[in-house]
């Protein structure tokens, strides 16, 4: 494989990863009507700053020191939306105690207060896990395909500025 190639695929991983899951959970929100709670939330915007950071190595792909760099930033924006992923989950499971707070999706309908909306909103936990495939919750499983993500980039960029 060329020099150039792992970096390219690096930055392909990159940006795909997160815009992938975040698809991911807004199809589940929006489709499947499982509504984020707090800690879900915060597990997304490490996703969006990695898809900014791939964008821009993407954009400096002429220059290779500085797509590495953005690069590498967009990995370890990944990672920690997977560690934010593994605390979700080990809360989700009972392995310790997360916020203590539940959040809602309030939309008020036209000619509805603010206060009704909220009023009948329903709340959403974050120590329940609304859906699980194979015992692994959407927490869970951000974790193992972030985390696991980041490691691939981070194994690629490696290998780029070695070879």
């Amino acid at each position: 494989m060329r020099r150039e190639a792992f970096l390219s695929f690096a930055r392909f991983v990159a940006i795909m990863l997160p815009f992938g899951l975040l698809v991911g959970a807004l199809v589940s929100q929006y489709v499947g009507g499982l509504f984020p709670c707090e800690m879900c939330m915060w597990q997304r915007w490490p996703h969006l700053l990695a898809i900014a950071a791939a964008m821009a190595a993407i954009g400096l792909r002429r220059n290779p020191f500085g797509s590495g760099v953005f690069t590498l930033l967009a990995a370890l924006f990944i990672a920690t939306s997977g560690l934010i992923g593994v605390y979700h989950a080990g809360v989700e499971y009972g392995l310790w105690e997360g916020v203590t707070t539940c959040s809602t999706m309030a939309r008020p309908t036209p000619g509805q207060s603010m206060l009704d909306s909220i009023m009948e909103a329903r709340l959403v936990r974050c120590d329940v896990a609304p859906w699980s495939l194979f015992g692994i919750s959407l927490a869970g499983y951000n974790a193992l395909f972030s985390l696991g993500g980041a490691l691939l980039i981070f194994a690629l960029l490696r290998k780029w500025s070695r070879s």
